[in-house]
């Protein structure tokens, strides 16, 4: 059991009805396993990480036949230094501007397989 769960995430989950709901579960998990220091709650009406208090992760749900999430370094754009290169997450992130990016799983086995990979990613995009 991963210690920084948030109940209200977890009741968020039992209560939503989505296809892709064991991916969005178990992607769930392994962000929350790739830092400690990664912390959750529910914004925008959904899953979103947060490392150090900004919020870097979140589900989109939207999209009900396949698994989004987008990566950003807050609610609004930020200026600052992002020593980040998306080039070696190329196959997985997709950028969508210069400091957001998106990852898309189109199945369950999918997520399962890039799984790795994916936890990687968050933990270094958290830390950016």
């Amino acid at each position: 059991m991963t210690l920084n769960r948030n109940p209200a995430v977890d009741a968020f989950l039992e209560s939503l009805n989505h296809p892709m709901q064991p991916a969005i579960e178990s992607l769930r998990l392994a962000v929350l396993d790739a830092d400690d220091a990664i912390t959750e709650q529910i914004k925008w009406n959904a899953p979103s990480f947060c490392f150090q208090s900004v919020d870097r992760v979140t589900f989109n749900l939207r999209p009900r036949d396949r698994v989004q999430l987008i990566f950003h370094r807050g609610a609004k754009a930020n200026r600052s230094p992002f020593l980040f290169d998306p080039a070696q997450w190329d196959g997985l992130l997709e950028m969508i501007g210069e400091d957001r990016g998106q990852v898309i799983f189109p199945s369950v086995e999918a997520a399962a397989t890039r799984q790795t990979d994916f936890v990687a990613l968050v933990r270094e995009w958290a830390r950016a």
